[in-house]
C-alpha cells in the first residue's frame, strides 16, 4: 500500500475512524513540540492525537476534553447509568477501588470488645474486684489526707485520733517550703550506742553522724533515694515538733515519734557498727547540731552563726524496736556466727 496515498483512499471523517490502520502521515518538522506545549493540543485519555498532517491540528471528538497534568479538569462527559458513584472526598469521577474479601476484617457476631471484656467470666469478675478496692484504697487516703489538712471540722473534732493515727509519719503533710520563712538551718543528727558484750560490761561506741553518712549515700547521685534523703531529717523533725525543750512528749504524737526515730537510728547503728563490736546493742543517745545558713551577702538580715546542740537522754533498746522482735546482736569481723 502507497504510505502517500491521495484522496481516494479510505476518507478520514471527523472522529478519525475511516483511517487505513498501516496509513502513516508524514508531519512537519517542530509541530508535534508546538502541540505538546500546548494544553489544547495534548492528546489524553479522551482525545485522540493529531494524526492527518494539518498544520492547525486534526479533529477532536465531540464532547470530549484534552487533560494535561496539574491543569484544571474541563467538564466531565455523562457518566453512564451502570458506573459506581464517585467516591466522596476523592475527587470528581473517581471510582472506588474493591478491597478483597481475604483483605477486610472479618468481625464475628458477638465478638467481646478489647479491655477487661475479653477475658473469661470468672477473670472478669476477680478483675473488676480488684479494681474496685484499688479504688476504694485511693478514695480513703484521698479522704485521710483532706481532713488532715483541711481546717477543723465536725469530723475531725469526732475521729481526728483516727485520721491522725493514719496521716503520721508516713504521710504527713508538710508547707515549709512555701512559708514566708523557709528552713534555713543545717541539721546533723548524730547516735552512740552501748554495746552489752558476754562478761556483762557495756562498751560504748563512738558519735556516728548519721546525717552526713546520708549526704555521702546522694552525693553525686542524678536519682537519689527518698529514704536517704528524707527519712532521718523528716523524722527528726516530727520528735522535735512533738517534744518540749526537756524532751517531755506533747500527748500521743511525742510516743510514736520517739519509738519511730529510734527504730530509724537502731537500724542505721546497725549497719554501721556491724563488724566492729561484738555483743548486743543495749541502749542508745541521740544529739543533734543546728548550724544557721548564713544571709547571703547582699542581705542585710543579721543572723548568728553559733550552732546550737541538744543532747537526749540515753534510750533503752526494747525488742519491739528490732526489726522481727528480738534482740541485735553484732558480730566482729572475723568471729563469726549470725545476728
Amino acid at each position: 500500500m502507497d504510505a502517500y496515498g491521495g484522496a481516494g483512499d479510505a476518507d478520514p471523517g471527523a472522529d478519525g475512524q475511516g483511517r487505513d490502520a498501516d496509513r502513516t502521515i508524514p508531519r512537519r518538522p517542530g509541530i508535534g513540540a508546538q502541540r505538546a506545549a500546548s494544553p489544547e493540543h495534548v492528546p489524553g485519555p479522551c482525545a485522540p492525537s493529531d494524526g492527518e498532517g494539518r498544520e492547525g491540528g486534526g479533529a477532536r471528538f465531540p464532547g470530549r476534553t484534552a487533560h494535561v497534568l496539574g491543569s484544571a479538569p474541563g467538564p466531565a462527559g455523562p457518566v453512564p447509568a451502570s458506573a459506581p458513584p464517585p467516591v466522596a472526598g476523592k475527587g470528581k469521577g473517581r471510582i472506588p477501588t474493591p478491597v478483597p474479601e481475604s483483605v477486610a476484617p472479618a468481625v464475628e457476631a458477638g465478638a467481646a470488645g478489647p479491655g477487661i471484656g475479653a477475658l473469661r467470666v470468672g477473670n472478669q469478675v476477680v478483675a473488676a474486684v480488684v479494681l474496685a478496692l484499688v479504688a476504694a484504697g485511693v478514695g480513703v487516703h484521698l479522704l485521710m489526707v483532706f481532713l488532715h489538712i483541711a481546717p477543723a471540722n465536725t469530723v475531725t473534732r469526732q475521729h481526728g485520733q483516727a485520721v491522725d493515727d493514719y496521716v503520721y509519719p508516713e504521710f504527713e503533710q508538710n508547707w515549709k517550703l512555701f512559708a514566708p520563712n523557709p528552713l534555713q538551718q543545717n541539721i546533723a543528727v548524730q547516735a552512740r550506742a552501748e554495746i552489752l558484750v558476754e562478761d556483762g560490761a557495756l562498751d560504748r561506741t563512738r558519735w556516728v553522724d548519721l546525717s552526713a553518712l546520708d549526704g555521702e549515700a546522694i552525693d553525686g547521685d542524678l536519682l537519689p533515694s527518698h529514704t536517704r534523703q528524707n527519712l532521718l531529717r523528716r523524722g527528726w523533725d516530727f520528735y522535735v515538733n512533738s517534744h518540749d525543750g526537756a524532751g517531755v512528749p506533747n500527748g500521743v504524737r511525742g510516743d510514736l515519734s520517739e519509738r519511730y526515730v529510734r527504730r530509724i537510728v537502731l537500724a542505721r547503728l546497725a549497719a554501721e557498727l556491724d563488724g566492729t563490736r561484738d555483743g548486743v546493742i543495749d541502749r542508745i543517745q541521740l544529739r543533734s547540731r543546728t548550724t544557721p545558713v548564713p544571709p547571703p551577702p547582699w542581705s542585710e538580715e543579721k543572723a548568728s552563726r553559733a550552732p546550737a546542740d541538744r543532747e537526749l537522754a540515753w534510750w533503752s533498746v526494747t525488742d519491739a524496736d528490732v526489726p522481727l522482735g528480738g534482740t541485735l546482736r553484732l558480730r566482729r569481723e572475723g568471729d563469726g556466727g549470725a545476728r
